[in-house]
């Protein structure tokens, strides 16, 4: 776990210091689709060249996210997670080392009611289809519940149940690795950013709207991922990564995670 924390905490360094040029962006509007703004999200259609690093740039105000645009898929979608206001979406291509250049750029205005409905979408690193495996098991076990608390219930018991940590692909991962949940689901293994996308997903697609989060925790001793779930009016931290683990040594833990003992870094 140790090896994927660092190389994870690299990978936002690297992002967070990485320099743009002010090259002309393309005029060319159909990359970016807004059709589901009023949903908290937007679609970004690039071709990325060959051996040429690409990536999305978000930005409302001073804060900004920075995902690695995936060479094998023609569209993506990404969150718009740092409340209403405008957001500045650019497409950026390396040029050397840490210099990028603008290829694409463009302002949208995020207005939602309810910001609880970004986390209801298929993004990135939390990406399903109601024809992914683990969201067809997400419908089966959920098929009797009569309400979001004993959905979540449920989920979790298949995933703290089911799902073990996978120290393998912990000492080898990559700094670019996404989750993918129908892979974690058949192999019953992942690292904590696995697990979390796994819980999101399942989450989301029976309608409990669910964060992925980055940060730290007393936990673990070193950068971790969770989710946080919007219960009885609320968001909650619920840790299926720990408590997989806790249950394992057949220790005590609870559902819901007490609060003041995380920090989050990041919120998909």
């Amino acid at each position: 776990m140790r090896k994927f924390i660092l190389m994870i905490a690299v990978a936002f360094i690297m992002i967070a210091s990485i320099k743009v040029t002010s090259a002309e962006a393309s005029e060319n509007t159909t990359w970016l689709n807004t059709a589901s703004l009023d949903k908290g999200i937007v679609s970004v259609s690039y071709e990325v060249k060959a051996n040429v690093k690409t990536k999305v740039m978000i930005a409302k105000g001073d804060n900004k996210y920075t995902y690695n645009m995936t060479a094998s898929k023609k569209v993506e979608q990404f969150p718009l997670q740092l409340g209403n206001g405008d957001y500045t979406v650019s497409v950026l291509e390396n040029t050397e080392g840490n210099k990028y250049k603008v290829v694409n750029k463009e302002t949208v205005k995020l207005n939602l009611a309810n910001n609880s409905v970004i986390y209801l979408n298929s993004v990135q690193n939390v990406a399903w289809t109601s024809s992914s495996l683990a969201i067809v098991k997400a419908k089966e076990l959920t098929k009797n519940s009569k309400s979001d608390n004993e959905k979540v219930r449920a989920i979790y018991d298949y995933i703290i149940n089911n799902i073990k940590y996978d120290y393998d692909l912990a000492a080898n991962i990559s700094t670019d690795y996404l989750p993918s949940i129908d892979k974690t689901l058949s192999t019953k293994k992942d690292i904590c950013y696995g697990y979390s996308s796994l819980f999101a997903a399942m989450l989301r697609s029976v309608g409990v709207p669910t964060k992925l989060v980055m940060g730290d925790t007393e936990y673990v001793s070193v950068y971790h991922a969770w989710n946080e779930v919007f219960l009885n009016g609320k968001w909650v931290i619920i840790d299926t990564t720990v408590d997989a683990g806790l249950k394992k040594s057949n220790k005590k833990f609870d559902l819901i995670k007490d609060a003041s003992k995380y920090s989050a870094a990041k919120q998909y």
